[in-house]
């Protein structure tokens, strides 16, 4: 065992944390610079043959940008996106949003209950990408940031996957290994109860305390800040329209859902509410108040509600690339003072302007006679060249970070077809879950559910630098002996003050390395170990090999710790630290909770017997 090339690993290793967590500089630099350092440590001072069972090099510490998991994530990601931009899943959304006015929290909590269970009997890979477009959905319903609902999601179903022998390969690897060492073989349910009550205590952490904890990064905040901003926008009725015929009940359009119904204009004379008995006809303008959100959904499930969607001689009319974004009158805009005019703005910019947001106040009036101020904010909609023209105009400030791409609703039961083929083969054992990703990422694209450049904004740069720095550093600290270094030494100090001690010794060592190490590679070092170290105390194993597998499944504190953190941290724009901050108490509760049951259930004692 070389002690200097491992000194040196550890504090490659101590320094990457530090960097993580203190996030002054960009994450990728971060995993950049630990590469980088690794790779000049084992240049410089080659790792001997003899110290460890491989020998470090380029090649092997470069290993981890290769691995099946990049493409594995990277193509779920896709997948996921592919699922939000069709509006698959919005159906569902709206039953569940039925549910929500009635308990709002109560249908979260349960939604998360829902996908802890099915992880218990499921990989929770696929439970996490089932979920993740319909949380992220119903965070929005609420008011919420998806930074508030998808680190618990990941969480809960890791805590789910403590519970059975199949929640999680790594329980599978655990429970094997152990028996290869002479424990008992592990029944499906033998850890059923110790595992339900871990779950039940994280459960209850991760339900009530993570969303307080949790802080929105500036990312997501700009992303999701304007979601209450109300626009003022003009609907004309024509022949065909959709709202035609519609009446009014109570004063109100009960039809339409998060719309208020401001004014509507018929023959040249204003009707303003409440609306007694009054039915929507052709050549009716409604001018109504919505935020984006409501108003993207309502064009996606019908674009003939904007009156011109069928007109091809328009560019706006290309039916699966439509863009929404915002502008701002610029000061000194020629515009200003002029009436809001759709078809000339249409006229001239080659987009649909849909409606009108000023801060000051809320307008009740037609379109044509709004007069324009410097800083009101128009919500336009046209296709991507269309609005990339806009930077053209002057005039206008275009707002790049509120562009959204409308979904595609006639290619949404394709997506759900390609996304259950998807699942079902990975979660049978069918195919591996990297090609059954990858083939659901390809066969999104190919039917058109998503478009190369969309996908290709799918890719989270950070994943795949964070999975081959993660890869780089397990490999070295186990090649050095550093795994197996501590833990050695913790069943050295800890094996004289008695079983309970050592096992909960064991746990929190386990913990933290399963956070920076692959938890396959931790459960495979310490199953001998735990045998090895009851059989010496003179107990029986089980207890000790229950402890690794929950242990093994405490990969809360960082994003590299298991492939669902990977996975929500793009979407929920969190940052390495967030992990650090919400995952840490967590470990620490599942830590002390088994360290205080597990005696008392088991019968332990907690002093060394003579």
């Amino acid at each position: 065992m070389e002690y200097g090339h491992m000194a040196m690993t550890f504090a490659v290793i101590c320094g990457a944390v530090v960097l993580f967590a203190i996030d002054r500089i960009p994450l990728e630099l971060s995993c950049g610079l630990t590469v980088l350092a690794l790779l000049l440590l084992f240049h410089i001072f080659p790792l001997p043959v003899e110290a460890g069972s491989t020998t470090l090099n380029v090649t092997k510490l470069l290993a981890g940008f290769a691995n099946p998991v990049v493409f594995t994530i990277l193509s779920l990601l896709i997948v996921g996106q592919a699922l939000i931009q069709t509006g698959s899943i919005e159906k569902f959304t709206e039953i569940v949003g039925g549910l929500i006015k009635i308990a709002p929290a109560a249908t979260l909590g349960a939604t998360l209950i829902i996908a802890a269970c099915l992880s218990a009997f499921l990989n929770n890979t696929p439970v996490v990408i089932i979920f993740l477009p319909i949380l992220t959905a119903l965070a929005a319903r609420l008011g919420k940031t998806a930074a508030h609902v998808l680190m618990p999601l990941s969480f809960i179903t890791i805590l789910g996957g403590m519970t059975t022998l199949v929640g999680s390969s790594a329980n599978l690897i655990a429970a094997a290994v152990a028996e290869t060492a002479g424990a008992v073989r592990i029944g499906f349910f033998d850890f059923a109860v110790p595992g339900l009550l871990l779950a039940s205590v994280g459960a209850l952490y991760v339900l009530f305390v993570i969303p307080r904890l949790i802080r929105p990064s500036p990312a997501l905040r700009r992303a999701t800040g304007e979601r209450g901003k109300q626009f003022i926008a003009q609907i004309a009725l024509g022949e065909a329209h959709p709202w035609n015929g519609m009446r009014a009940k109570s004063g109100m359009f009960p039809e339409l859902k998060m719309m208020t119904v401001r004014l509507i204009q018929r023959q040249g004379r204003a009707i303003l509410p409440p609306f007694e008995a009054l039915e929507l006809q052709p050549g009716d303008v409604v001018m109504i108040a919505a935020t984006r959100r409501v108003l993207m959904a309502a064009i996606a499930r019908d674009r003939d509600l904007i009156g011109d969607a069928d007109d091809t001689s328009d560019p706006a009319s290309d039916r699966d690339r439509l863009i929404m974004t915002e502008a701002i009158i610029a000061p000194g805009s020629p515009r200003i003072g002029g009436t809001v005019n759709p078809e000339r703005f249409k006229a001239d910019t080659a987009c649909t302007l849909l409606g009108v947001e000023r801060h000051s106040r809320m307008m009740r009036a037609p379109l044509n006679e709004i007069r324009l101020v410097a800083g009101d904010v128009l919500l336009l909609l046209g296709t991507p060249d269309a609005v990339r023209s806009l930077r053209d105009h002057r005039d206008l400030l275009l707002l790049a970070r509120s562009r959204a791409e409308l979904p595609v609703p006639h290619h949404a039961k394709s997506a759900i077809a390609i996304f259950v083929i998807m699942v079902f083969a990975a979660a049978s054992s069918l195919v591996p879950i990297a090609i059954a990703a990858m083939g659901g990422a390809i066969a999104m694209i190919l039917i058109g559910a998503l478009t190369l450049p969309q996908a290709a904004r799918a890719f989270d740069r950070k994943i795949f630098l964070l999975i081959g720095t993660a890869f780089a550093m397990a490999v070295s600290l186990e090649a050095t002996g550093g795994a197996r270094f501590m833990a050695h030494g913790v069943v050295e100090i800890f094996a004289e003050w008695g079983p309970a001690a050592l096992l909960s010794a064991l746990f929190l060592l386990i913990a933290i390395l399963t956070n920076f190490l692959s938890n396959h590679a931790t459960g495979a070092l310490f199953a001998p170990i735990v045998v090895s170290a009851a059989n010496e105390m003179g107990v029986d194993p089980a207890p000790f090999v229950y402890g690794l597998i929950f242990a093994l499944n405490c990969s809360f504190a960082t994003p590299i710790a298991y492939q669902t953190n990977l996975i929500v941290m793009g979407p929920g724009h969190y940052r390495f630290r967030d992990f650090m901050i919400a995952g840490t108490p967590l470990i620490l509760i599942i830590w002390v909770v088994y360290s205080l049951f597990a005696p008392w259930y088991f019968d332990m004692a907690w002093v060394a017997p003579n």
